[in-house]
C-alpha cells in the first residue's frame, strides 16, 4: 500500500494506492460514516487482479479538506474533488467505484462527466432518480423505502442534534451504526469520526444535499454494475431493481444474499470480482 497526500482546489486530501502502477486505475469512494480504510480488504483482491486502486479520504474526512460551511459539501464540490484527483494524478480517465455516499458521488460524476470515467460500479445505493421514482410512486414500495430512509431526517438536522445523538455515551450510537461488523473493522472509522469536528463535516454531506438534484439526475451511459445486498436496511428491493432503468450503457445487477449494507467489509472478494469483471469489459 502506498499512502500520500494530494492538493485539490487548495485542500489537502489523503489517499492510498494498491496494485501495479501500470494497471487500469480504479478510484474507490467511501461512504458515511467510513473512511478510505473501508476498501482495504477489497483493494487487496483488486490489486491481485492487476488493478491499480486509488482510495481517497474525501472532503470532510481528510483533516486538510474540512471547510466549515454546509454549502461547501454540495455534490458539485464533491464531484469536482473527484475530477480534481484525476487531474492531480495525471489521469485522463479512470474506472469508478463508490459505496454508500461514495456511490452517490459516483453516480453524479458518471452522469455529469462521462468522458472522465470508463466504467462505474455503484455499491449499495442505486441511481438516485430510480430511488426518487420509487418514493414518488406511492404504495407499499414507497412506504418501505420511506421507512428505510427515515434516519436521514436526523442526519440533516443542523444545530448539532445529530452530533449529540451519535456522540453520546462515548459515541455509542455512532459505533452501533456499523452493526454487524467486527470491532477490528469499525475502529479505523470510529477513531476518525468520534471527534465532533470530523463528524460534523461528514454529516454536512446530508445537510447540503438537494433532493431535486437527485430526481433530475440524467441517465448514466457508461458501462455500469450495481451491487446490492439483501440485508441492507437502507435500500429496499424496489429501489435496487429500478436502478437499471436509469442506465443506458451495458448494465449488470449483482445481488448478494445475506450481506448487510457494509458490502466492502463483508463481501470484499465478491465485490472485487464484480469490479474486475466490469473493468475488463472495456479494458481486456
Amino acid at each position: 500500500m502506498r499512502a500520500y497526500h494530494v492538493t485539490i482546489g487548495g485542500y489537502d486530501f489523503g489517499a492510498t494506492e494498491e496494485g501495479p502502477q501500470s494497471g487500469p486505475p480504479v478510484v474507490l469512494l467511501h461512504g458515511f460514516p467510513q473512511t478510505s480504510a473501508a476498501w482495504q480488504a477489497a483493494s487487496k483482491v483488486m490489486a491481485a487482479e492487476g488493478l491499480r486502486t486509488i482510495a481517497p479520504d474525501q472532503r470532510g474526512y481528510s483533516p486538510g479538506a474540512r471547510p466549515g460551511q454546509v454549502e461547501s459539501y454540495h455534490l458539485a464540490h464533491l464531484v469536482s474533488d473527484l475530477t480534481g484527483l484525476l487531474d492531480a494524478l495525471g489521469l485522463p480517465s479512470a474506472h469508478l467505484v463508490g459505496h454508500d455516499w461514495g456511490a452517490i458521488v459516483a453516480w453524479h460524476a458518471a452522469a455529469w462527466h462521462p468522458e472522465r470515467f470508463r466504467t462505474l460500479t455503484a455499491v449499495s445505493i442505486p441511481h438516485l432518480r430510480a430511488m426518487s421514482e420509487v418514493l414518488a410512486g406511492g404504495g407499499p414500495a414507497a412506504e418501505d423505502q420511506l421507512q428505510r430512509s427515515a434516519y436521514i431526517q436526523l442526519f440533516r438536522m443542523e444545530g448539532g442534534k445529530a452530533e449529540d445523538v451519535l456522540l453520546a455515551n462515548n459515541a455509542r450510537a455512532l459505533h452501533d451504526l456499523f452493526s454487524p461488523l467486527p470491532e477490528g473493522a469499525i475502529l479505523p472509522h470510529y477513531a476518525a469520526l468520534a471527534q465532533r469536528p470530523a463528524l460534523t463535516a461528514a454529516l454536512n454531506w446530508y445537510r447540503a444535499m438537494d433532493m431535486r438534484t437527485f430526481a433530475q439526475l440524467p441517465n448514466v451511459k457508461i458501462p455500469t454494475t450495481f451491487v446490492w445486498s439483501t440485508e441492507d436496511p437502507a435500500v429496499g428491493r424496489a429501489s435496487a431493481e429500478a436502478c437499471g432503468r436509469c442506465v443506458e450503457g451495458p448494465y449488470r445487477f449483482v445481488e448478494l444474499e445475506g450481506v448487510s449494507h457494509w458490502i466492502p467489509d463483508q463481501a470484499p472478494v465478491e465485490l472485487a470480482r464484480a469490479v474486475a469483471d466490469r473493468v475488463r469489459s472495456v479494458d481486456a
